[in-house]
């Protein structure tokens, strides 16, 4: 459900809906027939529609890139940079990331299997916090956590996950312990303690 009715819309999309418009992107690029590709497009539209934000994919010389973004900002199907005021509130996810290793789909399903090892060993918390860095490396990379380095946990813990995961308290306060869970359960195993200390 979208912010309350009353208050404007929202300054960022949660990251749930931005991670399920990723999905609904890569299964739209990998469909066999474009009434597949259409009707992952219309449900990836419908989804932003609840929040005020729509998507484009923005074609670059290293792959494309999914940009969410304010509706407002459009003029006649156009971006209106005179209407945008907080570029900040704009999503943007390489759709082929760096250090890409197979499919987004691959990955997933390792990742899955991992977060899920991590909810019945380590309980809901340590899992959310694992599903937000599965999200992470998934979206953003199309890799499996396994394959996560010392850069994508820098760039994780700074950035993604203040910005993308909305952590609770909770979370926050475990978040290295979750990961260090995590990783536990990866081969090789990495360490996260000289990323955060």
């Amino acid at each position: 459900m979208a912010d309350d009715p009353d208050t404007d819309a929202p300054e960022k999309l949660p990251a749930s809906t931005v991670d399920e418009a990723v999905r609904l992107t890569r299964l739209a690029r990998n469909a066999v027939d474009e009434n597949e590709a259409a009707a992952h497009r219309e449900r990836r539209a419908a989804r932003l529609e609840e929040y005020g934000f729509t998507a484009r994919v923005r074609e670059e010389e290293n792959g494309e890139t999914l940009v969410c973004h304010p509706a407002e900002w459009l003029e006649d199907g156009v971006v209106d940079f005179t209407a945008v005021e907080n570029t900040d509130r704009a999503t943007e996810v390489p759709l082929s990331g760096r250090g890409e290793q197979g499919t987004w789909e691959d990955a997933e399903a390792e990742n899955r299997t991992i977060v899920e090892a991590v909810r019945e060993q380590d309980g809901a918390i340590h899992a959310k916090n694992a599903r937000a860095f599965a999200d992470f490396m998934g979206n953003h990379y199309a890799a499996p956590i396994a394959d996560a380095r010392a850069t994508h946990i820098q760039e994780a813990l700074r950035e993604y996950y203040p910005r993308n995961a909305w952590p609770t308290d909770e979370q926050w306060a475990v978040v290295v312990e979750s990961l260090r869970r995590t990783f536990e359960k990866t081969e090789p195993r990495q360490s996260v303690d000289s990323e955060t200390g």
